[in-house]
């Protein structure tokens, strides 16, 4: 038996590999199509750069290594995304592509290597502890079945949100956002890793501003993704926003991403009001809309329980890990 690495020169073959991982690990979330996933390799994230090997077992291309090293914040740090096919684990490849991971991280300075695992298949997590790595981050991915609402909850939940948000008012947007909120959305995104938990993961606060969250939604744009958005204005202010995303292909499915308060206006069911109102706004737009996935840190009782009074539901748990080099 023969392993090899070495670096990614035909992406499709990265697809096949991701795919099989997926579909295998994690059935139930519909994994990207294959044009999507290659437009990722022309339009990462802004200030991030990102590496990509394949990794060999007898000549045979079973593994797949994508390091992102973030470039303006968090500059100890590198992302991890180690995927072998599953019938080819447990045979060296994810260890080899393991060890080139902290060789590249090494040489770019980096102390940190994040990953992430899911309960239903532990060996995932018995392969990051033989690794090294520690548990830095406990999360749970809940879902909400959008064919099955209960429709007289959500008004009711709506009507409640609206008394104690009164002055409050709600705007939506679809990809990037107006020039005259996004410096406010800006100062909002930056709060993520102040506010939301973070467990024991070298997570700093992001440096993000206009031409960042701009910059962002262009490059999801031209991966295939689009965003539907609602904030809560008050004085002309936007003090608390929310967004899923969507994979154009898959218009069954969405991805439920931030939702954020700032301080001083906390307590007006604010983080409620815009989920409710964004919920409505996505499904005008996206009527074939199934489900939606979202991740929450497991001590993060208070954003949990808003999803719970919604109609999601846990679907499994998940283990963000750390490796100190």
């Amino acid at each position: 038996m023969r392993i090899s690495t070495g670096s990614l020169t035909t992406p499709e073959i990265a697809y096949g590999i991701a795919r099989a991982a997926a579909v295998h690990d994690c059935p139930d979330i519909p994994f990207q199509s294959e044009k999507n996933f290659l437009a990722f390799f022309d339009n990462p994230p802004p200030d991030v750069t990102t590496e990509h090997f394949l990794g060999h077992l007898d000549g045979e291309p079973v593994g797949y290594l994508n390091l992102s090293y973030p470039e303006l914040d968090n500059l100890s740090n590198v992302d991890v995304d180690l995927l072998v096919r599953p019938d080819r684990r447990r045979q060296g490849v994810g260890r080899a592509l393991h060890d080139l991971a902290v060789e590249r991280a090494r040489a770019r300075g980096r102390k940190h290597l994040l990953s992430a695992t899911v309960d239903r298949h532990p060996d995932g997590a018995a392969f990051a502890e033989a690794m090294g790595a520690k548990l830095g981050l406990a999360e749970t991915r809940s879902r909400l079945d959008v064919t099955a609402l209960d429709e007289a909850r959500l008004a009711g939940l709506r009507a409640d949100a609206e008394k104690r948000a009164e002055g409050y008012q709600l705007r939506r947007w679809v990809g990037v956002a107006p020039d005259d909120i996004i410096d406010d959305l800006a100062c909002l995104e930056a709060r993520l890793n102040v506010d939301a938990p973070t467990g024991d993961l070298n997570w700093e606060p992001e440096k993000v501003d206009a031409d960042r969250m701009r910059q962002g939604e262009l490059a999801r744009q031209k991966r295939g993704r689009r965003s539907y958005q609602s904030g809560a204005l008050i004085d002309g202010r936007m003090v608390a926003f929310t967004w899923l995303v969507t994979d154009l292909d898959r218009p069954v499915h969405a991805w439920q991403n931030t939702t954020l308060v700032a301080p001083g206006h906390r307590g007006h069911r604010l983080g409620m009001l815009v989920k409710l109102d964004n919920l409505d706004h996505i499904r005008e737009h996206r009527p074939q809309l199934e489900a939606i996935d979202t991740f929450n840190a497991t001590e993060n009782a208070f954003m949990l329980s808003i999803n719970l009074a919604m109609g999601f539901r846990p679907v499994d748990a998940w283990i963000e890990w750390q490796k100190d080099l």
